[in-house]
């Protein structure tokens, strides 16, 4: 397969990019879409509760007809809430892709994984294109597809922590049993976080913070996209086998002494 051949597909559309990126924590509207058209990503995620997601604000600076937005539930913290708030997005905008982000508690930021289910189990009956953000709970990423999201997207560390990935072999084990696109979201930190979870396996990344808190946004979101480029090349070209003992790589063989 050619990489122009390798399409991210969510909610039945094709994008280029599996880099997925927020609107958030920016010193101004101006560096945030500067930031984004450097990153070439598609899609751009909005939280509904925090954001006039169709107000002129957003779309002075972002054009919807180039960008697909993402609604996100940030902010909720019960199933209804959420699932109010992305039934609100979908009648204001016609978005029927989301985000679905239930928070168990303001200090941790940890998913509330039993209201996500609940949500996303209501959401996808409705007809959404549910990407739950999620544990890395291997079990609980199987009930959310089974509930019939679109994808799942587990944390590598706590939003907004730039810790990067702390526990890579429970991402492994997520991205081996789905039969839905694994995104990584919320903890990267910088390019090389972005790079490996690419190289795992993962179909893509959705960061926020790692860009608009670098000390030069565009810049870090230029590393943001190269990173995920070349993790994904990487993951399709099939990586060396590790080896405990060394070995040549020159031919000995025909050497003369």
């Amino acid at each position: 397969m050619g990489m122009g051949e390798d399409f991210l597909v969510l909610g039945g559309k094709k994008f280029s990019s599996r880099l997925l990126v927020g609107t958030g924590k920016y010193r101004n509207m101006g560096e945030c879409a500067s930031a984004i058209e450097e990153s070439g990503a598609e899609i751009v995620t909005v939280a509904v509760r925090r954001a006039e997601i169709a107000g002129p604000q957003l779309e002075d600076f972002i054009d919807p007809k180039k960008y697909t937005f993402l609604p996100n539930s940030a902010g909720c913290y019960m199933a209804e809430e959420a699932v109010r708030t992305l039934k609100l997005a979908r009648e204001m905008g016609g978005w029927n892709m989301v985000k679905l982000e239930i928070i168990g508690d303001r200090e941790t930021l940890l998913p509330n994984m039993p209201e996500t289910l609940k949500a996303a189990e209501i959401l996808a009956r409705e007809g959404f294109a549910v990407m739950a953000y999620s544990d890395d709970d291997l079990n609980m990423a199987g009930r959310l597809e089974d509930a019939g999201c679109a994808a799942v997207m587990p944390l590598a560390a706590p939003i907004g922590s730039g810790l990067g990935i702390l526990r890579p072999e429970k991402l492994q084990k997520i991205i081996a049993q789905a039969k839905i696109p694994v995104l990584v979201d919320a903890g990267i930190g910088t390019a090389s976080d972005a790079c490996i979870a690419m190289e795992m396996g993962c179909a893509g990344v959705l960061l926020n913070t790692a860009i608009a808190e670098a000390k030069n946004p565009v810049l870090m979101a230029r590393a943001m996209r190269q990173a995920v480029e070349s993790g994904r090349a990487a993951h399709l070209a099939g990586r060396m086998k590790k080896s405990a003992m060394a070995a040549a790589s020159s031919p000995i063989a025909g050497i003369m002494n």
